[in-house]
Formats: C-alpha cells, structure tokens, sequence
C-alpha cells in the first residue's frame, strides 16, 4: 500500500534520497555475498547474514501458513533480541505491515495501538520478559476484543519454532519458503511499519512508516560519523521505536555491519557487551548515556573501542555529554528529529566539540527546514526563535486512522510541525529552545522547562533533572524540579537557589518546588515520562507532602 503520491516518489527517487531496494532485498544481497559473516550478536543468537535470510523467509512463510492475510497489520512485540528483527524481516516478506510494540509498553497503550491498527494478531516469543507470554496476551484482552488469536515464535540453537497455543505450525526449508512467499510483497514506498510515539504524555500516536524514509538516515549517519568498513553497532534502544528502527534494524543492515543487542538495558550490561564485541558505534537516549556514567562500574570496563556515540531522542545534557567523551574518547553525535519528522538536523565527527555538545549541528537542506513564527509567517532566516517544521525525504505520510492528529502534526501546505523551537545560529548551527508545550505559565511569564534543566544539569551533584507544572491556585502554575543526584547525594532547595543566583538565572525562572528522587519514571522509547511527574506533584501538593519553598 503506497502512502506518498508518485509525485513526490518520482522526486525523491530522481534526487538519489530514495530507491527501489526493501530491506529483504538488501538481506539477501548480503546472504549471497557476505553471508557468513555476523549480523545479530543477542543472548538468543549470534546471527550470520545467511541466517537472518532463510530463518526470515521461513517465518514469513509460516505466518501464510497460520493465516495471516497479506495488506493485515501484524502486532509484535518482543525484547531487543535477534527474534524481534527476524520477525519484522519475516513480516515484511509476507506482506504483513508491521505494528511495532515496545516490550515495555502497558496492556492499555496496546489495546489503543492494536484498536488503531484493526490488527487481529500478537506474534510474541513465548515468554516475554520473564512473565508466559499468554498471561500479556489475556491482559490485553481485557482492554479490547480486536485482538483474536496469539502465534509464538521461539528461536534456538537448532532454528526457529512457530505455534498457536500447543499447536505447533509447520515451517518449510529456506528453499520451498522462498518458493512460498513468492515475489516480494512489501516494496520501499509501501507503509512497511506503524510504530508509535513514546507515550510521554498519554496515549501514544500510531505513527506511518516506509523503508525509504527510514533507509534515508542510512548515508546521513555515514557521513557524520565517518564509519569504515568494518563498524560494530550497539543499539540500546526498543527496536520498534524510531530511534532504534535506524540503529539495529535499518543502517546496520544497509551497510552489513553486526549489530549488538541487549534485551534489557543496564549500563552494566551495556559495558560488558561494549568491551566484550568491540563495539566501535552505540546509540544510546539521553537518559541511558547519563545513567552509564553515573555508575560505579564504568571505570571497570575497556570502552576504547567506541568511536561514536549517537544520542538524542531528548535534551542532551553538554556538561554530561562532553564526560562521556572524555571518559571513553568517543565523539558524542545526535541528529536532531523526531520519530515523526525523521533528520532535521544533524552533528559530525568533524564538528568542534562545542558545536557537537551545544548545539543540534547543520540543518539538513533536502528536509527544507523552516522557523515560523507564532502565527505561522516563515522567519527563517531573521535570527529569531521559532517553531521548527520540514517538508522532505524524511518524513512521516502521518498518523494511523487519526485525522485530527494529522491536522495538528501538518500544515495545510504539507510542512510538518516539530513543536519545538529552535534559532539558528550565526554558524548555521541550530539551537533548541523549548517546546511549544514545554513553557511552565507561572504568573503569565513563560518558563522554558529546557532552560531550567539545563541550568540545574551543570550543577555538580545534579545527575539528571526534569522540569514540569506544578498546578497553583494563585499563579496558575509553578515550575518543580525532580533531580536525581550523583551516589544519592543530598541536594536541597536552598542549594538550587545559590546555584541559579551564581549562574545568573533570572529569579521569575526558579523553581519553587524541588523534589529528589533515586530514578525519573522512563517510557517504552527512554525518554522521561513527564505525565508521570505532573500527576505525582499533583499528588503530592494535595496531600501536603510537598509545599511551595518548603
């Protein structure tokens, strides 16, 4: 099912941004050629191109088998293991569209996504962490009654299982299922993928997906990092979030490299994996990357081997960024974009580290990004702050069955709205400052939640913040901070005040309500679920746990 028109196919073909090869085509290319060499390194299996070919084509071919109807939405959520990339490959194959769920995510964002999509099938591994698998199948049942059958796929040392329930299903050999799934059914302008928003603020959105939309970080990512031929990835993020779609499943396979997996993050395991694999590229959120050097265990582990590092999918912390590079030598990179605009700008290797760490790099000029102005007039170019949007190779088609979302996510004109704000630098270096929805009304003097927590980030004790809405009856609003300290250092309201006296922030912008917690709650996708700490505070204030300078 196309979702562009061949108009914009035609031009983004012509330009050399977009081509006629699907990821199985490219899978394949590699099994002919370098079929041998790894693909996958995951606790289930370490996984030679050659492998990743046939076992893909033989759980296609088992899905038709099971009766999964080419053009259907298939569900699958599994840990970040080498099955849940065999699964999309497999699905691609058949001509199923995936519907991308994060192992993380709630029976009730399931439900939405699954009553989104229409998809009648969940294709799971039969545990799925640490619980029986049937038990999230039920748990989701009781959200919705769309979703009427579960397959588990099972991959061993032997090869790989397919069953519904105790019922075993058949898989032909590598030869007779490439004979059954015949000709390619997903090509690279079709909608191949839905996979979702992270759910920071609510229910997620169910975000469209084609292969050339995302194959187009592939040359981007290349260039900025400058990688050779023989780069070994890391990616510590969710598979079907779009942030890790680009770094295990899409640029790896593109350009052959292997691609280490962890199931489930830890910045212990992350070490252990980094100097076991040689790991030269690790893509990593914010959140992960300051957690690593927040433990004491990363002076115990050889990182030399890591090149680049490429971060984002939230605020990067400069101070917080510039020790990972001193303390592993590696370049810290990010793209500027979102799951929905895909690259808008992007940071190199050849960048100065002050350009890498404080800014958001060279805006990308086929994404043709703008600065529009409250009332929607272009002021690009004026030096003033604006909202970011783009129109370009990278983009979205939209939302899934949601037209009200679309109308809020595109223009009329057909340029798509970040909500972030954004001046660009004299250098040409784009700089984020704020969100649309990020400005904490106190009084009617707008507080950049992004300026605070960068403020108080640069604080010595201070190893991650969030800044939200605290409700006030007088004020409307009041900015509060939740802080997780180094080692559980202690960390007080006064403290944070003589810091933003001697930083020289603007008293209006204070916080005046700080809250120091041992962890901040994550998404499925790593960000900081923000909704999370604006109903805690609200909870809090309510029950007098917490006071306005107190």
């Amino acid at each position: 099912m196309a979702v562009f028109d061949q108009e914009t196919i035609k031009q983004y073909t012509e330009a050399g941004w977009w081509d006629d090869d699907s990821l199985a085509d490219i899978v394949a290319r590699h099994a002919a050629t370098i079929g041998d060499r790894l693909a996958f390194i995951a606790p289930d299996r370490r996984l030679t191109w050659r492998e990743y070919d046939e076992l893909s084509s033989q759980l296609g071919a088992g899905l038709l088998a099971a009766g999964c109807e080419p053009g259907s939405f298939l569900a699958i959520m599994m840990e970040d293991r080498a099955l849940v990339h065999i699964a999309f490959l497999a699905a691609e194959k058949a001509g199923l569209i995936i519907l991308g769920i994060g192992p993380r995510t709630g029976p009730a964002e399931i439900a939405h996504m699954v009553n989104t999509a229409g998809a009648e099938i969940l294709l799971t591994a039969p545990v799925h962490r640490g619980r029986d698998a049937t038990e999230v199948f039920g748990a989701v049942g009781r959200h919705t009654a769309k979703l009427r059958r579960h397959l588990t796929a099972e991959l061993t040392t032997d090869g790989l299982t397919l069953a519904e329930g105790d019922t075993a299903i058949a898989l032909p050999d590598p030869a007779q299922a490439r004979t059954d799934l015949g000709p390619r059914r997903i090509g690279p302008n079709d909608l191949f993928c839905v996979n979702s928003t992270s759910g920071t603020t609510g229910l997620p959105k169910c975000v469209m997906q084609t292969m050339n939309i995302w194959k187009y970080f592939s040359p981007l990512a290349g260039e900025a990092g400058q990688f050779g031929d023989s780069e070994i990835f890391m990616s510590l993020l969710s598979a079907p979030f779009g942030f890790g779609l680009w770094t295990s499943h899409i640029v790896p396979t593109m350009r052959g490299y292997p691609t280490v997996l962890l199931p489930e993050f830890s910045p212990e395991q992350a070490f252990a994996a980094i100097e076991r694999e040689r790991v030269t590229v690790l893509a990593a959120v914010s959140t992960q990357f300051v957690m690593m050097l927040n433990s004491p265990a990363m002076g115990d582990y050889d990182l030399s081997s890591l090149r680049v590092m490429f971060t984002g999918g939230e605020r990067v912390p400069p101070e917080r960024a510039a020790e990972f590079e001193e303390r592993t030598g590696c370049a810290v990179l990010q793209f500027y974009g979102s799951n929905e605009a895909g690259p808008i700008s992007v940071t190199r290797v050849s960048d100065t580290r002050e350009a890498r760490l404080t800014t958001s790099g060279r805006l990308i000029p086929e994404m043709r990004p703008r600065l529009l102005d409250s009332s929607g007039q272009d002021i690009t170019g004026t030096g003033r702050s604006g909202q970011i949007a783009c129109k370009g190779p990278g983009i979205t088609p939209g939302y899934l069955n949601d037209p009200e979302g679309n109308r809020e996510l595109f223009r009329p004109d057909g340029w798509l709205l970040t909500g972030d704000l954004g001046e660009v630098d004299a250098d040409g270096h784009l700089r984020l400052t704020g969100r649309t929805s990020d400005f904490i009304i106190r009084g009617g003097h707008n507080v950049s939640a992004v300026m605070v927590e960068n403020e108080l980030s640069t604080h010595p004790v201070v190893a991650q913040v969030a800044a939200v809405a605290a409700p006030d009856p007088v004020l409307g609003e009041r900015v509060c901070a939740y802080v997780v300290t180094r080692d559980g250092a202690e960390f007080t309201l006064e403290q944070m005040r003589e810091h933003l006296a001697a930083r020289g922030v603007s008293k209006a912008d204070w916080p005046e309500l700080l809250v120091v917690v041992p962890e901040l709650p994550i998404a499925p996708g790593g960000k900081v679920r923000r909704s999370d700490l604006r109903e805690d505070v609200r909870r809090r204030l309510a029950s007098g746990e917490l006071t306005v300078g107190g």
